[in-house]
């Protein structure tokens, strides 16, 4: 196995640990709750994603892509805080979503630097 298949086992690895709830306990942010929720069925306009989490996030190192069931990544501004709070990212959409599954990824650094990243789908009727 060569250095770079190492780090993508590691990181394979790292994954599955960080859906552990001793993780969170040692400074993974987990992802709460969204707005639209994961797998729920809204009814639009769409135009934001609100991804709230267990701990403070920091946005300059984290990420969130929307894609549309075609694969089309969504044009969104970057990732914001909620002004009240670092737990929660907010992605504003440059146009309403139209009806349609979309699926999010995200990975956010918590403020004690772990790494974590997630992958959900919600609809919009």
């Amino acid at each position: 196995m060569d250095r770079r298949e190492f780090i993508a086992v590691a990181g394979s690895v790292a994954a599955v640990t960080s859906t552990s709830p001793a993780f969170a306990q040692r400074g993974g942010a987990f992802l709460d709750h969204a707005v639209p929720g994961v797998g729920l069925t809204v009814r639009g306009p769409v135009r934001e994603l609100r991804l709230n989490f267990t701990m403070d996030v920091v946005g300059a190192f984290s990420d969130v892509q929307v894609t549309s069931s075609t694969g089309a990544v969504i044009p969104a501004r970057r990732p914001a805080y909620d002004p009240s709070s670092q737990q929660v990212v907010i992605i504003k959409f440059r146009r309403a979503l139209p009806p349609g599954t979309y699926t999010v990824r995200w990975h956010m650094v918590s403020a004690y630097g772990r790494l974590t990243w997630g992958t959900f789908h919600f609809t919009v009727t």
